[in-house]
């Protein structure tokens, strides 16, 4: 069983080279890390778009890209260990997705990570979730802050936790100005409970001083043990045995 981290666990972050809309070599990949260990961060999950539009981000292929990626972390020194996942966008046709492409955290399928841009809670939503939830996975999703249903209701937070899932807050929204629908609704469901993590949703070196500027704003409101159960304690339950 790996050993239990000390420091931060990253459970969403678009770091792999040149497989999505996140970095785009593996010397952003480096900087990226670097900074990320320079936060207090141990471990990164590699969470992927998983979108029709990028049919090679499947199963196997996120394996073997963590593999490379690591292998050249190790060789550039950077104390970052990763583990392999996917971020699932939502869909109307989402449950006749090929079975390669059902990602999980650590790829041992007991939790996975959805996201969903909507005004309003489309039908397919709680299909969707319930689907998964058939195969035995837990839905975890990414940042419910940034979604306009969500800033329009944020009451829907409790739709979703009777519906057993887990909310996934974005370091980001910490960051954005503190008029921004996303700002306010993130830190209403931190000062509220709701989140069970916290992650970067890194893509860039450009973008990630405001991301580590939204933890800093979270350890601010909450605390260093509070964050600590956000960044680090909830995510280790994810990390694959």
């Amino acid at each position: 069983m790996n050993a239990r981290p000390t420091g931060r666990i990253d459970v969403h972050s678009h770091l792999l080279p040149g497989i999505d809309d996140g970095c785009q070599s593996i010397e952003d990949s480096v900087a990226c890390a670097k900074r990320l260990v320079e936060a207090g961060y141990s471990h990164s999950f590699c969470t992927p778009h998983i979108w029709p539009s990028l049919p090679n981000n499947k199963i196997d292929r996120i394996i073997e890209r963590v593999r490379r990626t690591q292998e050249l972390f190790d060789q550039a020194k950077v104390p970052l260990k990763l583990f392999p996942g996917g971020e699932m966008s939502l869909r109307p046709d989402f449950t006749e997705a090929p079975r390669e492409m059902l990602v999980s955290y650590g790829m041992a399928g007991k939790h996975c990570l959805v996201d969903l841009w909507a005004e309003k809670l489309p039908p397919f939503f709680e299909t969707s979730v319930r689907w998964l939830q058939s195969k035995g996975l837990t839905v975890i999703l990414a940042h419910p802050e940034r979604m306009r249903a969500v800033q329009e209701d944020p009451s829907l937070a409790d739709r979703f936790a009777k519906l057993g899932i887990l909310l996934q807050g974005n370091l980001q929204c910490f960051g954005d100005p503190p008029h921004a629908a996303t700002r306010q609704v993130a830190e209403r469901f931190l000062s509220e409970g709701r989140y069970f993590m916290l992650g970067s949703d890194l893509h860039n070196l450009a973008t990630l001083p405001l991301r580590m500027n939204g933890l800093s704003r979270v350890i601010e409101m909450a605390g260093d043990a509070a964050s600590l159960i956000l960044t680090r304690d909830h995510p280790w339950t994810l990390v694959p045995a």
